[in-house]
């Protein structure tokens, strides 16, 4: 998934003030642009502080875009997603009863109050942002946009899960005292900026990491082109994998392809190890997330990856609750590592394994 965090402040960093009325930050023009970026994502997040302060509908103005959108067989808006740790979120909300779009709503608890108006996620004891782009992934959505607010902007920040930051000032417009909350956005010295004024604001958007979604894609392919090598068995997935060190080494393998009890990340780490490569900073394509629990072996394939030091791991499909209960691609997020996952190549996947699907 890709995220891009979209946010206006004044010139003094302030996203409001503190009056109960909504302030007004950007100008028509940079409101248009926004309205345009939220055209090319598949779901928008503002968090429950967000909607309650602001009653925003969070929908698509763009009427050609929704028309695009219909065309491909989608609902019109994006879906809308929110977060909230108390609760404390109204059905009458604008978020709940206007537009055509799923609805999401990442909670510390179950929220029976809005299992009719959205699907509710519960998290636990919290929310992060690494479980909400994990459950969002699994559900298709492979472009997030998130408008705010300011713990919500830092959480995904903090986390490294944003690509892309967009952080339009108003330089005419400061709040001093009366200013609400901040976002103090510095982009890192290092990361690509393009610096442009769109009606009277000071736009900078800032990539924090680069898309490397066509490479990605290339790669997954021959994860997926590996899994067909397979032979299908009743209990485990045919599944592909290909291993891409540092120095641009390349490896594959597929599952059972050497042993009964091998996966095919295993094959492929193995290859590479046999060969002298060096995995720490290496990527690792496997058509499939790959496992977190297992019963054949002693260690999961999330180990190995984390016990050899790979920084970019690619899937196409999640595993389904099948034979476990996998969590592979939220337990690197959480140690660290680049996870992308592609739900568009997932048909294939699925086609290779159709003897587990009935």
């Amino acid at each position: 998934m890709r995220v891009t965090l979209s946010a206006a402040v004044t010139a003094d960093g302030f996203l409001d003030d503190n009056t109960p009325q909504r302030l007004l930050i950007s100008t028509p023009g940079d409101w248009d642009a926004v309205l345009r970026l939220r055209a090319g994502h598949d779901a928008i997040l503002a968090g429950a502080e967000t909607l309650r302060r602001d009653n925003p509908a969070l929908l698509l103005r763009d009427e050609a875009a929704r028309a695009r959108r219909r065309a491909c067989g989608l609902p019109p808006d994006l879906s809308k997603v929110t977060l909230t740790a108390s609760g404390r979120l109204a059905p009458s909300l604008r978020f709940f009863t206007e537009g055509e779009a799923d609805r999401y709503v990442f909670a510390t608890s179950e929220l029976p109050e809005l299992q009719s108006v959205a699907t509710v996620i519960s998290c636990g004891s919290s929310v992060t942002a690494r479980r909400i782009v994990t459950e969002l992934e699994k559900r298709g959505v492979e472009r997030l946009l998130v408008e705010g607010g300011a713990q919500v902007l830092e959480m995904f920040l903090r986390e490294g899960m944003a690509d892309t930051v967009r952080l339009a000032v108003n330089p005419s417009l400061r709040l001093g005292e009366q200013g609400g909350a901040r976002f103090a956005f510095q982009p890192p010295e290092d990361a690509p900026c393009l610096r442009e004024e769109v009606d009277g604001m000071r736009v900078v958007t800032c990539t924090l990491r680069p898309d490397t979604t066509d490479e990605d894609l290339c790669l997954l392919r021959q994860a997926v082109a590996e899994s067909r090598k397979c032979t299908p068995s009743p209990t485990s997935y045919c599944v592909g994998a290909v291993v891409v060190t540092r120095a641009g080494e390349r490896f594959a393998g597929y599952t059972h392809e050497t042993s009964p009890t091998h996966h095919a990340e295993q094959e492929a780490v193995a290859k590479a190890l046999a060969a002298g490569a060096c995995l720490r900073g290496a990527s690792i394509y496997s058509s499939m997330e790959p496992c977190s629990v297992r019963a054949s072996e002693p260690e999961s394939c999330t180990e190995l990856i984390l016990r050899h030091g790979f920084s970019h791991v690619v899937f196409a499909l999640y595993e389904p609750d099948r034979f476990v209960c996998c969590r592979g691609a939220l337990t690197l997020r959480e140690r660290g590592v680049d996870v992308r996952a592609y739900p568009g190549l997932a048909g294939e996947v699925r086609a290779v394994n159709a003897h587990l699907w009935p």
